[in-house]
């Protein structure tokens, strides 16, 4: 007959736009059936057919929950794990549950379920053939009693089995457990096994019957799952860890952003200088970016900016390296085109092979000239009286490209008011070349009424440090002052 439960739910809806939520819908509208068809089931325990019955809806629905779990997670995605059990690092030796070979047939939920029956007043014992296929043994020897059964189960799990019979048998507990069986073929196989006392008119028990089900596969997908999150969690750690350490090399390493970069020593300002890192929206790891600027031992100042490919730990650190030997070789007196050279030849000789792009700028107070080279990179952007323009760039390839390679220097005259843009690649989200520097031009109005350089590091963070972004970049001002 028609189950209430079902007669009272209304019509199904068509799923949600989402395919997993959808699915999720459709779990539990399933769950809902089987749990009602369950419910006009005859309650007889005296009809093995009807016990049988009971006990797969029983599981159906355990595994319908699992199913609704599943899904949940599989819409919310992973969340952090607890550390892994002990039960991770099995000893030398151990047992291990291997999947169902390739061959194995694969038949209706029927050929993984088996069932059987223990009369305690005859000893006897009545195993469905599907129990017989389960456990390995040719159903043409006699069913285990519950004396012999213990002998199939693995020596860990007997026990458990023990405990189990035991509290049916005496109090009269339903039996919901599993254990580990080894067939006669060596294999072994995980079974789940659920049943009940079956009690005589003076209230004593004179049976027990059970429903046994082959659930090595769902177990080792279970662990797989398991295995599989346990390593996503141990990946997402170490991203974080890299993260971190790439992070605090890049603060350690770049001069602070916050204000205008001053140079150290005292005296009359020629420059306003300020920069900023915009980093990658979303978390993704820290790349090879870097600015700097930095007073000179004969009082000219240095000003470069440059980025060395790829992302990571190693990265960062490549980085480090190379804007220390900048900084050196500037503090040596070595000239824009000559240190790009040297460069060239530092990372040509690393270990592990790089590519990376600089801009390295001289910057004289005395004659406000600026004499500059460049690796593969963007040349720097003069604005002069509300209007912007590209430098002209003298030779050069990408750093790490060509051993040998020749880098040339130009010269340009700046006179006050004037400023400079220095930036790495992939400033403007989503554009590149020609169109991201006509974006860039466009703000010269912008920049004209900014009241100093920090103002316009805000108008390039407003601009384009939101949402969206990629990957990192640098941004160097330097307004010339006097």
């Amino acid at each position: 007959m028609p189950s209430p439960v079902s007669a009272d739910r209304s019509a199904a809806q068509p799923p949600g736009r989402d395919p997993v939520e959808a699915l999720i819908t459709q779990a539990r509208r399933l769950k809902g059936d089987v749990d009602a068809v369950r419910r006009d089931v005859r309650h007889d325990d005296t009809d093995p057919g009807e016990r049988w019955q009971r006990a797969l809806y029983d599981l159906a629905l355990h595994q319908l929950d699992d199913l609704d779990a599943h899904l949940a997670q599989l819409r919310d995605g992973p969340e952090p794990l607890p550390a892994a059990p002990a039960e991770a690092a099995e000893p030398a030796g151990a047992l291990t549950v291997c999947p169902p070979p390739a061959g194995a047939p694969r038949g209706s939920l029927l050929s993984r379920v088996g069932t059987a029956e223990w009369d305690l007043l005859t000893d006897g014992a009545a195993w469905s053939e599907e129990l017989y296929r389960i456990l390995g043994r040719d159903p043409a020897l006699p069913a285990l009693t519950l004396d012999e059964l213990p002998a199939l189960v693995v020596e860990e799990d007997r026990p458990k089995l023990t405990a189990m019979v035991t509290d049916c048998l005496i109090d009269g507990r339903p039996i919901d457990g599993e254990f580990r069986v080894r067939r006669p073929d060596g294999s072994v196989r995980t079974v789940h096994m659920m049943g009940e006392p079956v009690l005589g008119a003076d209230g004593g028990t004179v049976s027990m019957w059970a429903v046994l089900r082959d659930v090595s596969a769902l177990r080792h997908s279970q662990r797989t799952v398991h295995e599989t999150r346990d390593s996503l969690q141990r990946h997402q750690q170490r991203e974080q860890t890299e993260h971190r350490v790439a992070t605090e090399l890049q603060e350690a390493v770049l001069p602070p952003w916050r204000g205008s970069l001053r140079p150290p020593h005292q005296g009359p300002r020629t420059l306003d200088l300020a920069a900023h890192r915009l980093p990658a929206d979303g978390g993704t790891p820290i790349g090879g970016d870097w600015y700097d600027a930095l007073e000179l031992a004969d009082g000219e100042t240095l000003l470069s900016v440059g980025d060395l490919t790829g992302h990571g730990v190693a990265v960062a650190s490549g980085m480090a390296t190379l804007l220390g030997a900048v900084r050196g070789m500037a503090m040596a007196g070595t000239q824009p085109g000559h240190l790009l050279s040297l460069l060239n030849q530092l990372l040509d000789a690393t270990v592990q092979p790089a590519l990376g792009s600089a801009v390295c700028c001289r910057y004289r107070a005395a004659t406000r000239t600026l004499v500059w080279g460049q690796a593969g990179h963007p040349a720097p952007l003069l604005y002069r009286d509300g209007t912007g323009c590209v430098l002209d760039a003298p030779e050069g390839v990408l750093l790490g490209a060509t051993s040998g390679a020749v880098y040339g220097q130009a010269e340009v005259s700046l006179a006050p008011g004037d400023l400079l843009l220095l930036h790495t690649e992939g400033l403007v989200p989503g554009h590149g070349g020609t169109a991201a520097v006509d974006r860039l031009l466009g703000l010269a109005p912008r920049f004209g009424g900014a009241r100093d350089a920090r103002d316009c590091v805000r108008v390039l963070v407003e601009e384009f440090g939101g949402a969206g972004r990629v990957d990192d970049a640098c941004v160097l001002v330097a307004r010339v002052t006097a």
